[in-house]
C-alpha cells in the first residue's frame, strides 16, 4: 500500500489515522511547489491533482474521507463503523457537514495563517479574514451545541469525523480563529491533542515505516 501526501490538511488526518492504527503503509511525500502533484505519472492516479491519494494493488483512492473509511476497514476498526449502518449515518452526517459548512468556514484561516506560511505564499489577508468571521461564528455556534455534552463528534467514541471536522481546527490557535468563547469545541480539540498520532501524524525523513506504525 502507497499513500502520497503533502503538508496539508487533509494528508494530516489520514497520516494520523495510518499512525493511529499501526498501518504499514508506504508513505510518499510529495513536493507541491515543485509541481509534483500535477505531473503526469502523479494525475494519472488522481486527476484532481491534490493530496493525499492511496494505492492498495489495483484500488486507487483518492479524498481522504473516502481513504479513512478504507484503511478503517481493511483494519476492522470502529472508527469508521462498516457494520452498523445508523452509525455509518451518523459519521456521515458530520462528514457532509463538515465539506458543506465547517471547512468552508475554517478554511480561509487556515489558508492565510498555516498554508500560506508553510509552503512561502506571502502574509495573511487580514481584511479578508475579518470578513470570513461572522461565518465561522454561525457555525462554531453548532458544534459547540452538539458538543456541550459529548466527547466525540459521532457515535460517543473516536470516528474518522473527528479527524475530518479537526484538521484545520487544530490549528486555530496559528490560525487566529476567534474560537475562544467556545469552549466545547475547544476542549475537544485539547483531547484530540491528547492522541499521540494526531498530535504528531507526520513521518520522519528516512525513519522506517515499522518505527513510525509503533509509535
Amino acid at each position: 500500500m502507497r499513500i502520497y501526501w503533502i503538508r496539508a490538511q487533509a494528508p494530516r488526518r489520514v497520516l494520523a489515522l495510518v499512525k493511529h492504527l499501526g498501518i504499514d503503509a508506504e508513505l510518499i511525500e510529495k513536493d507541491l511547489m515543485a509541481g509534483e502533484l500535477k505531473a503526469a505519472d502523479y494525475t494519472a492516479l488522481n486527476p484532481n491533482g491534490k493530496a493525499p491519494t492511496l494505492v492498495d494493488g489495483e484500488r486507487v483512492l483518492w479524498e481522504s474521507s473516502a481513504i479513512m473509511a478504507y484503511l478503517c476497514i481493511k483494519q476492522g476498526s470502529d472508527m469508521w463503523p462498516a457494520h452498523s449502518p445508523d452509525e455509518q449515518v451518523e459519521v456521515l452526517r458530520w462528514l457532509s457537514w463538515n465539506d458543506c459548512h465547517w471547512a468552508n468556514a475554517v478554511s480561509p484561516f487556515y489558508f492565510e495563517h498555516v498554508v500560506k506560511n508553510t509552503f512561502g505564499l506571502g502574509p495573511p489577508d487580514l481584511e479578508l479574514l475579518a470578513a470570513e468571521t461572522a461565518g465561522l461564528i454561525r457555525f462554531a455556534r453548532v458544534l459547540d451545541a452538539h458538543l456541550a455534552d459529548r466527547r466525540y463528534v459521532a457515535c460517543g467514541r473516536l470516528t474518522i469525523a473527528d479527524f475530518q471536522l479537526a484538521s484545520m481546527a487544530a490549528y486555530w490557535r496559528e490560525s487566529d480563529m476567534p474560537l475562544d468563547a467556545f469552549a466545547n469545541i475547544l476542549r475537544w480539540l485539547d483531547d484530540l491533542m491528547r492522541i499521540p498520532a494526531w498530535a504528531d501524524p507526520w513521518p520522519s525523513e528516512g525513519e522506517p515505516l515499522a518505527a513510525v506504525a509503533a509509535r
